[in-house]
């Protein structure tokens, strides 16, 4: 099976990152995904596999050596397309207030929020193709201050202002920030863990924004996914 593009993904086991591989599967990109837990891994990895070529790595992206893999099977593949910087963590759950957050969590919420998008997109550069997309994914609790959001919200905050400055610095390459919004997701469930979190919708809602990302020419910066499809309809 030949694949003309190819996409990194990582988190890519369940939620927004699976929804948004599943997508380009069917579109028939070559995709390498990750995550932490293999089982959930494997069966992401096997379910793509059915529709193209898929390349599922275990392993943690704060991990140096991973993101090495990851460098590795982007490279194998001869440069990739698109880089979605989707894995994250919550950190406690329920979320405590800042003056009681265990420093040391927050130290690895930080690495992995904020330091590993930064230094995958470092270590990948190299296999970026002309006219690839970078794409963070954020969120809202980064711009506003919910109580009980300290951890996360602050690391997503970072998160949003390193992309930013990504794209001030590289004008011509294309990075985005994304804020998917509210998700019916094992993360919103944790951080919400004695609510129905029924009412959210499903992280597929949110592709179509991520597509308009992809396939169109929008200008490096933030978006909210699902008002971008309506944004861009109206432009």
């Amino acid at each position: 099976m030949k694949n003309s593009k190819a996409a990194l993904i990582t988190g890519a086991s369940r939620g927004l990152g699976l929804a948004l591989a599943r997508e380009l599967a069917h579109r028939g990109w070559m995709i390498i995904i990750d995550a932490r837990g293999q089982d959930a891994l494997e069966h992401a990895r096997a379910e793509l596999s059915v529709l193209t070529t898929v390349h599922g790595i275990v392993g943690d992206v704060a991990e140096h050596s991973h993101r090495r893999a990851l460098v590795i099977a982007a490279k194998a593949a001869g440069g990739i397309d698109l880089l979605v910087n989707n894995a994250s963590i919550l950190g406690p759950s329920p979320q405590p207030p800042l003056l009681d957050y265990p420093i040391d969590v927050l130290e690895k919420v930080y690495r992995t929020n904020v330091i590993a998008p930064l230094a995958l997109i470092q270590q990948v550069r190299p296999s970026l193709k002309l006219g690839a997309r970078i794409i963070n994914v954020t969120s809202d609790a980064g711009v506003e201050p919910y109580a009980g959001w300290g951890g996360y919200g602050s690391s997503k905050a970072a998160l949003e202002q390193v992309s930013a400055i990504l794209a001030a610095e590289n004008p011509s390459l294309k990075i985005y920030w994304v804020d998917p919004g509210d998700m019916r997701t094992q993360m919103q469930q944790e951080a919400y863990p004695n609510e129905d979190i029924s009412d959210r919708p499903l992280p597929e809602v949110n592709v179509p924004g991520f597509l308009e990302l992809i396939d169109g020419e929008l200008k490096s910066g933030r978006y909210v996914a699902r008002q971008l499809v309506t944004t861009v309809a109206k432009a």
